[in-house]
């Protein structure tokens, strides 16, 4: 497992240490099963709102609460492996609670980024990101990936 998969600690450590540095924490949460694309393009982006970005992944036992019990297809070490490996992505922190409300208490990032897909009043920790002064992003997302539709193409024949 790479070094930079870390701990619900070992990241809020980090945040605050970039904090201290005068750097801007990025904040986001997702299931990411299957990269793909839109996945890659939305972390990219994600990224650019500030200097670091920290990447809440479901776990395993969430995603199942979220998806079904035939998803996640990856386990939560791998999703996390997969996305710490990523340029943009400083860190990954694998988390168990139904929603991401707690990570993002303690790593208190400066800039808090969703999907558009979410309407802003439902984004989980924007009052704690906006009370110290931070900001939320509802990024764009980026229509004809899904990794449901990667499995269903899996599950199809061909030419159907």
């Amino acid at each position: 497992m790479t070094s930079r998969v870390l701990s619900l600690d070992a990241a809020a450590a980090l945040a605050e240490s970039l904090r201290a540095e005068g750097k801007h924490v990025v904040f986001t949460n997702g299931v990411f099963d299957l990269l793909h694309p839109g996945h890659v393009r939305y972390l990219q982006a994600a990224r650019a709102e500030g200097d670091a970005l920290i990447v809440g992944v479901n776990s395993d036992r969430s995603v199942r609460a979220i998806k079904g019990p035939s998803r996640p297809i990856t386990p939560e070490l791998e999703r996390a492996e997969i996305l710490a490996a990523l340029d943009c992505v400083s860190a990954a922190v694998v988390f168990d609670e139904d929603t991401p409300a707690d990570i993002i208490r303690h790593i208190q990032p400066d800039v808090l980024v969703k999907g558009a897909d979410w309407a802003a009043d439902a984004i989980v920790g924007r009052d704690t990101v906006e009370a110290r002064g931070g900001r939320v992003v509802r990024m764009p997302i980026e229509q004809g990936w899904s990794t449901t539709s990667i499995v269903t193409a899996i599950h199809t024949p061909h030419g159907q």
